[in-house]
């Protein structure tokens, strides 16, 4: 690896099916990215770990497998991925999805945004689908903010699905979204 190349801190990348949100049962690479700059109770990603990379060690380790749907996410993918790594992503024939918090612009290339909003204030620039961890908040203001087609609750780690499945039938203009790689007991 070059010295002077971008060097990137992957938690990990692995292969299996995009369990939330629109993309929902799509086989996809997951590069997740450590670090985060939001401190949410319900994550499940170990923010602290991960191993310095280049985006040529990056590629070569998501070529590996033969899905060239990727999900970038993390932590905040946002805080690592640039221009450079998306434009090598892209050379590779990947499809590019984030997943975000919202709080920062995703770099030109990117072909999908999921935006999970946490907190403000919000600086990403474009929403392909707003997907919204459920916790009895108005999601409504949220959604009035983050204009998306695509409007996506989700149960908080599943405890108040009752409650969530309850505000959509209320609200047709949200759809369910679940953590089915969970319920599957996959990655």
């Amino acid at each position: 690896m070059k010295e002077t190349e971008a060097r990137y801190k992957v938690n990990e990348i692995f292969y299996s099916l995009q369990g939330e949100g629109y993309y929902t049962g799509t086989p996809a690479v997951f590069l997740r990215f450590a670090g985060c700059n939001r401190r949410c109770a319900f994550c499940d990603t170990d923010h602290a770990h991960g191993t310095a990379m280049s985006a040529a060690d990056i590629v070569e380790a998501c070529s590996k497998y033969p899905g060239r749907h990727i999900v970038v996410t993390g932590g905040e993918p946002l805080m690592q991925l640039d221009d450079v790594l998306v434009r090598a992503l892209k050379g590779a024939g990947f499809y590019i999805q984030i997943e975000t918090n919202g709080s920062l612009p995703a770099p030109t290339g990117v072909d999908w945004v999921t935006c999970s909003p946490k907190d403000t204030p919000w600086g990403i620039d474009r929403i392909d689908e707003l997907k919204v961890v459920y916790q009895g908040q108005d999601v409504e203001e949220i959604a009035s903010l983050l204009h998306s087609p695509h409007r996506f609750l989700q149960p908080c780690s599943g405890l108040n699905t009752a409650e969530t499945v309850a505000y959509i039938l209320a609200h047709p203009h949200w759809s369910l979204s679940l953590q089915t790689h969970k319920l599957i007991d996959i990655q």
